[in-house]
């Protein structure tokens, strides 16, 4: 079993989600909640968002088959998208890929926040589905989808944890902070984004593999 595959998964997953990122949002979405009320948002946000990953994992592979879509395509599409958000990452931004304004503003009129937007697609979003279902299509046997549903498990717990500790760690890092931790994600996602492109490149025109 190689293990590096699931730590390189659970990396990857955690530069894309960036709970720290979504510091100030998630304090934004919850400024009017009392601090129980807050606290059982960030578990049920997080939790939700496993959930969904935990489905695209299960069925991931079937709907790229239902709609015949190779894996190689898949691939570079992904990292098409992977690259977009890792752009807007790199300059210290949430990103238009996770959350339209006209999402934003919609969010402010709700009275719950937990399934949309936090759950998705702030924290489940585009680029942790399409990332998801890229690595259960190279490693899909039962022991791979295991580690990688655990992997899954291991980064709801994560954002549980960064939530909870939201306000005194957004003081702690400040916008600085908060902003050189996106932007070190953001370079993380990048190099995956140029890795699932090459990838898909050479799986569309086996001949550049030669």
């Amino acid at each position: 079993m190689d293990y590096s595959i699931y730590t390189q998964f659970f990396v990857a997953m955690l530069a894309i989600i960036n709970p720290f990122g979504l510091l100030p949002v998630f304090i934004g979405l919850t400024s009017d909640q009392q601090i129980a009320e807050r606290r059982r948002t960030a578990m049920m946000a997080s939790l939700a968002s496993a959930i969904i990953l935990w489905v695209v994992l299960l069925l991931g592979e079937g709907l790229l088959d239902f709609f015949s879509i190779s894996v190689s395509s898949f691939q570079v599409a992904g990292g098409v998208l992977l690259s977009f958000t890792a752009l807007s990452m790199l300059q210290g931004k949430l990103g238009e890929t996770r959350r339209t304004t006209e999402e934003g503003r919609e969010a402010a009129h709700m009275d719950s926040v937990t399934l949309v937007p936090l759950a998705l697609p702030l924290i489940a979003g585009p680029a942790a589905i399409t990332t998801v279902i890229v690595f259960t299509q190279a490693h899909h046997s039962l022991v791979d989808k295991s580690a990688l549903g655990i992997a899954i498990g291991l980064l709801g717990l994560v954002t549980w944890g960064v939530f909870l500790c939201a306000p005194v760690l957004a003081r702690w890092l400040g916008t600085t902070g908060i902003n050189l931790i996106t932007r070190v994600m953001g370079l993380i996602m990048m190099a995956l984004a140029v890795e699932f492109m090459a990838k898909g490149v050479k799986g569309l025109f086996p001949i550049l593999g030669s």
